[in-house]
């Protein structure tokens, strides 16, 4: 890097990364850059640097730092973060990552090649090695050509730098340190000595599971130099995100919210362009282009709503999977319960009626009556457990949902592997082994609930593998003859629930525990309609799974029917019906 003899080295407490404006900032389409002490001369090295150089793939040939500026203010502001956050003179690097989430079409790649031959130009470490990875062969062809022809478009740069197509590498012939472009896998780092890493599209690596692991293993090359940072660029997911994506996503966005300010974690730099909470929960107003472009950095240069707005018309008429994948590629929007036209009504109340203090313990000091109900538990399934009870005071109902899974459904599902290890790793999901532990714990908070005098009755699918279970609860005193068993019917049975937990969840009268999967889960539910009636099914037959929510409803079956607890007089003595339709 150049260095710089004038400034004076601000505090480390004053770089904080967070930017807890950021709705208002992306409302008025202001920077999402914090405020942040920069080095000055170091920004406007890199920054001069990066606006020489022309784009090699736009007719005109116009530079990075043309009048009307051919690249976006947005990524001018990440190159002059990049150099204006290390201090030559202490050698103290203020900011090692940065987290970039912008849409599809927003040029990343191109400009992205443009940042990496100015950290070449700008190092002044000999022998050092700069990474541009990309998931894809495709993406990196595209860095290495838009990089390569950079340089075949100045006199100068070809006189510092060598490219060789066969093994995608550039040579400083200054100091002899190469930029490489390279296709992800476990054998990305050589041991050389890293000074800088840009990892595109970090989206379509969220399920592999060698991302964690090849993320430290750059992260600890790039540890020993001071300067070394890493750069990740990415669009939202097109699925649920799950793996190392959601893992640096989540740290992104804390870090902005400022849920870490005044902690040591880990230097990083967020800059998320993705709709405020209250546009992207109502699919009216993320489908309105009027919203748009607040969350399209670079509209007006790669990216024109005339272009946009078509595209999506066309791609909203073939069905729900076309739509997640435009939404969350153009919009950067999440893919979450309130995108689906055929989806559960109830959905679009599900995440705003969420209760943080819902837990087991709680359930069993607020309520009255616990209806527990359960739903899959085949070896491909999950096997949904759902508490639902009756508050004692307000007659709000209060849910709790649960499920467990054998180890196979990773292996059989892999396109929700990573999915479901995630539920697992927050606590929301058991995954477990040949020995299926799961109907053993299912019967151990049951009994909890039995316990503490609070059972209404065990409601279960009238058509589901429940031997064992039956089994298992018989040991602690609940029997179908004792009517503390009861058979749900399903299909269009469930309309009573369906329709009754949807209207409870608009007016406020069901509340939840937070729990992911049972987001996931509401987002995959899909409503039928029949001649006379609706069912529920699942958006995507055998990935997508639903029984927790499934359970849920069983339980909502018998609530509607306000059951007090077993002795209470619940059920009455004449009571013969097995099913309850």
């Amino acid at each position: 890097m150049l260095a710089r003899s004038t400034e004076i080295d601000p505090p480390t407490e004053m770089w904080d990364l967070s930017c807890s404006d950021w709705e208002q900032r992306i409302r008025e389409g202001r920077s999402l850059l914090p405020d942040l002490p920069l080095f000055e001369t170091e920004a406007d090295f890199g920054l001069r640097f990066f606006d020489q150089f022309q784009l090699p793939d736009v007719t005109e040939l116009p530079k990075l730092g043309a009048p009307d500026f051919a690249a976006g203010q947005w990524f001018r502001d990440i190159v002059r973060a990049t150099f204006g956050s290390w201090d030559p003179v202490t050698r103290m690097n203020f900011i090692r990552d940065i987290f970039v989430m912008a849409p599809k079409g927003s040029s990343k790649t191109s400009y992205s090649a443009g940042l990496m031959l100015s950290v070449m130009l700008m190092n002044k470490r000999p022998n050092a090695e700069a990474l541009f990875v990309a998931p894809m062969q495709s993406i990196s062809d595209r860095a290495f050509d838009q990089a390569a022809g950079m340089i075949e478009l100045s006199k100068d740069l070809k006189r510092r730098f060598r490219a060789t197509s066969h093994n995608k590498t550039i040579v400083d012939l200054v100091n002899k340190s190469e930029m490489r472009v390279k296709t992800f896998d476990l054998n990305i780092l050589t041991g050389s000595i890293l000074i800088f890493v840009l990892l595109d599209e970090l989206h379509l690596l969220g399920r592999n599971p060698h991302t964690a692991k090849v993320l430290r293993q750059i992260r600890g090359g790039l540890d020993k130099t001071p300067e070394g940072k890493l750069l990740i660029t990415t669009t939202a997911s097109d699925d649920v995100p799950a793996g190392a994506f959601r893992e640096e996503l989540l740290m992104a966005r804390k870090i902005r919210d400022g849920e870490f300010r005044g902690k040591v974690v880990r230097s990083m730099l967020p800059l998320i362009y993705e709709f405020p909470k209250e546009i992207a929960l109502e699919q009216a107003k993320w489908q309105d282009p009027v919203n748009w472009p607040m969350v399209m950095p670079n509209l007006g240069k790669s990216v024109h709503l005339k272009d946009l707005i078509p595209s999506w018309e066309a791609e909203k008429t073939k069905g729900i999977h076309s739509i997640n994948i435009w939404a969350s590629q153009h919009l950067d929007l999440e893919i979450g319960i309130n995108q689906k036209t055929d989806g559960w009504p109830g959905a679009g109340f599900w995440i705003e009626s969420t209760d943080d203090t819902i837990t087991i313990d709680t359930l069993l000091e607020r309520c009255e009556v616990i209806v527990p109900a359960v739903d899959g538990g085949g070896l491909d399934d999950l096997y949904g457990l759902a508490l639902l009870g009756r508050e004692k005071e307000t007659k709000r109902w209060l849910a709790w949902c649960h499920a467990w899974c054998h180890k196979k459904v990773l292996e059989r599902r892999q396109t929700i592997a990573a999915i479901l290890e995630s539920f697992a790793a927050d606590g929301e999901l058991t995954i477990v082994g040949n020995k299926l532990e799961d109907t053993a714990e299912i019967v151990a908070v049951i009994q909890r609930v039995n316990d503490a005098g609070l059972l209404a009755c065990v409601a279960i699918d009238a058509e589901g593998p429940y031997g064992e279970l039956v089994d298992m609860l018989a040991e602690i005193g609940i029997t179908e003859e004792g009517k503390q068993i009861v058979g749900i019917g399903q299909s269009y049975k469930l309309m009573n629930a369906i329709k009754t937990t949807e209207r409870k969840l608009a007016n406020g009268t069901l509340v939840h525990a937070p729990s992911r999967m049972m987001n996931w889960c509401v987002a995959n539910v899909k409503i039928e309609a029949t001649a006379t009636a609706i069912r529920a099914t699942k958006q995507n037959a055998g990935d997508l799974k639903i029984d927790p929510w499934c359970a849920l409803m069983d339980a909502a079956t018998v609530m509607v029917k306000n059951p007090e607890p077993i002795g209470g007089g619940s059920f009455p003595a004449d009571y013969q019906l097995p099913v309850w339709a």
